[in-house]
């Protein structure tokens, strides 16, 4: 097995560290003027969790913790499923089976967890965008 490290949102690059969905629930957060700490305990979760959550600190959240988040929002249709989607994507710590796979697959995955963290923004959104060109391509 390969250790990979998920690619980060466009907030992770340089500055901010923030998973996928620690980048929405920041955006979210901002445009209601909610605090990290008034979050956190209408969540009944520490801020301090909260803030690992963001930052890939801690594993993704478990589908009740996400309903949460989304009822505290108050979002429905697109922009729940986009951060139950956000949630999937947002474990920081992603581990490759390769095992049984043509060995070009053992070599992306382990070239991807050599080099990941080295790479720009730009190169992170061109390899992502190709990424999901040829799994669509291919019905994955």
């Amino acid at each position: 097995m390969v250790a990979l490290a998920l690619f980060m949102s466009a907030f992770a690059r340089k500055g901010d560290h923030l998973t996928p969905l620690g980048a929405k629930i920041r955006e979210l957060r901002q445009k209601r003027g909610v605090s990290l700490k008034e979050m956190a305990a209408a969540l009944s979760v520490s801020s301090a969790y909260l803030s690992a959550l963001e930052h890939g600190k801690r594993g993704k959240p478990t589908w009740f913790l996400v309903q949460r988040i989304i009822t505290y929002f108050n979002v429905i249709w697109d922009e729940a499923e986009e951060i139950q989607r956000l949630a999937e994507l947002s474990d920081p710590k992603v581990s490759i089976d390769t095992s049984g796979l043509d060995p070009k697959a053992t070599e992306l995955a382990n070239r991807m967890a050599t080099t990941i963290d080295g790479l720009s923004r730009d190169s992170l959104d061109h390899l992502l965008h190709q990424l999901r060109t040829v799994a669509a391509k291919d019905g994955v």
